[in-house]
């Protein structure tokens, strides 16, 4: 079983405030001493916090009801009842929770230790002394604490990374990947080797480095959910540029860049905001001949690049341009 999640549903709770106290203070001294009912304690928040060292909610899998501790209430002497026990969650950056029922966004975490109230504790309830007034100087009532927040939600995880890889299964994006950086993801010579994003760090002049997806293949009907395209494309609208792969020894590579940008404009128009660079991949089965005539049929308007993750051909040189870009896109 894959220890990469990246999404879950879970049932959350904040908790119950406590209820005021209604007491009636009586001493020997003062046997109608009037109303000293303390206030309840507020119920517990649910609170979302992030977290840099967490990649997946493989952690929240098998958690599927977390409940905050309830206010305690309210006692004698004016005494106020204890809050209740925050549950704090927390998560790996990326993550966006919505209403299991609506789809409705309730937050996202992106930064490290950023927390999000995402469901208040109820109030605790009013103590009888606050009732007491001039036409009413014994109440015998106090106000219960309000009920906390109980639903359902579900939690997604969109990889944040520099450079997101797009290309149909077996483009080699993971050869690419492995080549650039330390990551060792699987590789092998058949369809939807990859089934998890990848992430790899990958070194740049300068002890400079930025990081690299390699999401799962990308397929005809990804939008409409077919193959593991949902889970794809979800990763891939947290990348800042995307560079798509396409091997040389491709039907039509341009035919296929266009299959890919309708993919991802079908699922979310925006993604084609994003700066892109086409990548022509397995440099090394083609020779220079080969790859001058295959040159005029390059899709336009994107600019291209031939490497081989094998041989290192022209590697250095795609570094430059992610380098370039990434810069340009966060200046």
């Amino acid at each position: 079983m894959s220890n990469f999640v990246d999404y879950v549903k879970i049932f959350l709770k904040s908790g119950h405030g406590g209820p005021g106290s209604a007491h009636m203070r009586r001493e020997k001294s003062n046997p109608r001493g009037g109303p000293d009912g303390g206030d309840g304690g507020r119920g517990g928040h649910i609170i979302l916090r992030g977290n840099e060292q967490l990649w997946t909610l493989l952690h929240l899998k098998y958690r599927k009801h977390i409940k905050a501790g309830k206010g305690e209430p309210g006692a004698s002497n004016n005494k106020f009842g204890a809050d209740g026990i925050d549950e704090i969650i927390e998560v790996p950056l990326g993550t966006v929770v919505k209403d299991a029922e609506t789809g409705e966004v309730l937050c996202e975490i992106n930064d490290h230790l950023e927390e999000e109230i995402l469901f208040k504790g109820g109030r605790g309830g009013l103590g009888n002394t606050n009732f007491k007034s001039s036409t009413n100087q014994a109440p015998r009532y106090a106000q219960p604490g309000e009920e906390g927040i109980e639903k359902w939600i579900i939690m997604e995880l969109k990889v944040l990374a520099d450079v997101g890889l797009v290309g149909f299964p077996n483009a080699g994006k993971s050869t690419l990947l492995s080549s650039l950086s330390a990551a060792k993801p699987k590789i092998a010579s058949y369809p939807f080797t990859t089934l998890q994003p990848n992430l790899g760090i990958v070194p740049y002049r300068d002890n400079r480095s930025f990081v690299m997806a390699d999401i799962p293949g990308i397929i005809e009907g990804a939008h409409e959910g077919k193959g593991i395209g949902h889970r794809f494309l979800r990763h891939i609208e947290r990348n800042a540029v995307l560079l798509f792969l396409i091997p040389a020894d491709a039907e039509d590579i341009a035919d296929q860049y266009r299959v890919l940008l309708k993919e991802l404009e079908q699922f979310n128009p925006e993604l084609l905001d994003k700066p892109r660079l086409l990548a022509v991949s397995k440099r090394d089965l083609i020779d220079d001949e080969l790859e001058e005539m295959l040159r005029p049929g390059l899709p336009e308007g994107i600019s291209c690049i031939f490497i081989s993750a094998v041989t290192g051909y022209q590697k250095d040189k795609l570094k430059d341009q992610l380098w370039q870009m990434i810069n340009k896109k966060a200046g």
